[in-house]
């Protein structure tokens, strides 16, 4: 029963940690219309900032991975979500592009030291056997966050104040933040007197695992992290670009598109549980066969959308985006829990670090890539190549439909698993 009750504040207050890491990242998206209205910054601009914040993000992923595999998960979290905070303080002082450049870069460094503590945390106190339900559960911190991001500043928007509220008001929430995971969460269960989860047989080779062999010798991991980038790039197409995209290509007004993308991001906290669900109690562990399905219906909605007449009534719109939304975000969200469980709780961070760095690699795509296509053949040809994305997306999917559930019997940690391929 303790165990159990800490399990849950782990899970909880890790959660809350990183949806203020993305409270203090997607709220660029809201500002960056105010930003380019009084000439800070071109669209241009902000695409090439995008795809290097990305890269830098994809980067420190897998970096502090690697680091978050050796050091207190906890304090490393924290630190990350602290110096991010600053940063976003400093967002709102400038009106330079270099400068503002500079300080976003950096966000995008300490942005990635979020993601790969919280994934060493959770694959302590949760079992395999549990681990989608769960961790998809947390996973709608992601949504939880941008809903905040976008509901907060819409709402600033709103109220008449300009885009550098979006930047100071998150950070100094996420400052709270910050402290309040410090004092309420812990690394493992041993650091509260508990005993650590038993995987099952004990692993027969007593010797401490070869953590670069339990990741990148597998090639599940390798599959689903090239999915991952298709992923990112049809999640990031509509999250980054909403609130512009649905201006200049619907003529809906900033604070509106706002709120459609907060419905955007609440339908996927229901979609990523919906997924890890069925990963656990339809497909017995196997995300991989989910995200087939979820790609395939994330590019009918894209395709949808785009075919949307721009005189359609606003619901339509919004039930449209709700369905990629919904469909979108189980992938995002599993594809981090497939290459954890494939790679052990010995490895789990270094293996959802190179999965999400796969992942941020799509910047290319959803930044500049995106704002050249947006810019030469609008915005109707920027979602038909989302949609095209998603398509990809699925057939990657689709290698690794047979593959194993998570790899501890393969590396002799445990021998209690049926396999049913």
């Amino acid at each position: 029963m303790l165990f159990g009750r800490w399990q849950k504040r782990v899970v909880l207050y890790s959660a809350i940690g990183y949806a203020f890491f993305y409270l203090v990242r997607k709220n660029l998206s809201m500002a960056q219309p105010g930003m380019m209205e009084e000439g800070v910054i071109s669209i241009e601009a902000l695409g090439v900032i995008m795809t290097a914040h990305g890269l830098l993000y994809g980067a420190s992923r897998f970096i502090n991975g690697l680091w978050a595999d050796r050091v207190n998960a906890r304090v490393f979290m924290v630190l990350g979500l602290l110096m991010s905070a600053v940063l976003n303080l400093l967002f709102g002082c400038v009106s330079l592009t270099v400068l503002f450049s500079v300080f976003w870069l950096a966000n995008g460094w300490t942005q990635g030291m979020g993601f790969p503590p919280c994934t060493k945390m959770l694959t302590h106190w949760i079992h395999p056997k549990e681990l989608a339900t769960k961790m998809s559960i947390w996973n709608a911190s992601h949504s939880v966050g941008a809903v905040m991001a976008l509901g907060l500043c819409s709402l600033l928007i709103w109220l008449g104040f300009n885009w550098r509220w979006c930047f100071w008001i998150p950070g100094v929430l996420a400052l709270a933040a910050a402290a309040l995971v410090f004092l309420m969460v812990r690394e493992t269960p041993s650091e509260v007197g508990l005993p650590e989860i038993e995987v099952g047989a004990a692993r027969r080779d007593a010797a401490k695992p070869d953590r670069f062999r339990l990741v990148f010798g597998n090639k599940v991991i390798w599959i689903v992290s090239a999915a991952n980038f298709f992923v990112y790039s049809v999640r990031f197409g509509f999250l980054d670009w909403g609130p512009t995209f649905l201006k200049q290509f619907k003529g809906i007004p900033v604070a509106k598109g706002g709120l459609m993308i907060i419905a955007f991001e609440l339908a996927a906290v229901v979609g990523t549980v919906f997924a890890g669900w069925i990963t656990d109690r339809i497909f017995g562990g196997r995300g991989q066969r989910t995200c087939v399905f979820c790609m395939a219906s994330a590019a009918l909605f894209a395709f949808a959308f785009w075919w949307l007449p721009a005189g359609a009534p606003m619901w339509q719109a919004t039930l449209l985006l709700m369905g990629a939304g919904f469909c979108i975000y189980g992938p995002q969200a599993l594809a981090g829990i497939i290459t954890a469980n494939q790679a052990t709780k010995d490895a789990a961070a270094l293996a959802t670090g190179f999965s999400g760095a796969c992942g941020y690699l799509s910047t290319t795509v959803s930044g500049i890539g995106l704002a050249l296509v947006s810019k030469h053949f609008g915005w109707g040809g920027a979602l038909a190549v989302i949609a095209l994305l998603a398509v990809v997306g699925m057939a990657l999917f689709m290698l690794a439909w047979s593959s194993s559930a998570d790899g501890y019997d393969r590396h002799g940690e445990r021998k209690d698993v049926d396999d049913d391929k």
